[in-house]
């Protein structure tokens, strides 16, 4: 197994944290490419990433948690994108969405032959703004917004990332969305 090379010579806390997370990150992608998830033993992926168990254990508290990070962490990208068009239909929107997944991918593609993609769940319905605690219609309205998404992009994994995100917001603008 080839180790990750290690470029960086951390000296804070805060650098070492990045350092870890960045090397783990790396580290899980290559490892997923030839096996599912559940098959990537912690020893391996910190032996790969050059980090010990104890600076994966302070960062992360599963290898799951290591690919929900990155997809925040991605769709932080898209969210600086779709800042500023709350007044723009739902379709720009969508088609934004969908154009942040055309250009990861590789990634997504990889989430999805590995069946993780329930792992988009979390940040998307953290974009709709469901948490608990909202008023009863609130958490309806936001939870129907958030898995109806959550649905759209699941079908599209499934149906090979073929359609354009310019088609998906033409599927939206069709209807008046």
């Amino acid at each position: 197994m080839k180790q990750i090379p290690q470029n960086v010579s951390p000296f804070s806390n805060e650098a070492r944290n990045a350092y870890v997370k960045e090397h783990i990150t790396q580290a899980i992608l290559e490892l997923l490419r030839d096996k599912p998830i559940g098959e990537i033993s912690v020893s391996e992926l910190t032996a790969l990433a050059g980090i010990g168990r104890a600076s994966f254990y302070r960062n992360f508290e599963s290898k799951e948690d290591i690919i929900r990070a990155h997809i925040r962490q991605l769709f932080q990208e898209w969210t600086s994108e779709a800042n500023g068009k709350e007044n723009r239909p739902l379709s720009e929107l969508l088609g934004l969405m969908f154009a942040h997944f055309e250009k990861h991918r590789d990634f997504y593609g990889l989430l999805n032959e590995r069946g993780l993609t329930y792992l988009l769940k979390d940040v998307i319905t953290g974009l709709c703004g469901l948490k608990p605690g909202l008023p009863k219609v609130d958490a309806y309205a936001k939870a129907y917004a958030a898995y109806t998404l959550y649905g759209w992009v699941e079908v599209w994994f499934q149906r090979g990332m073929v359609d354009t995100a310019e088609e998906i917001a033409e599927m939206f603008r069709a209807r008046g969305l």
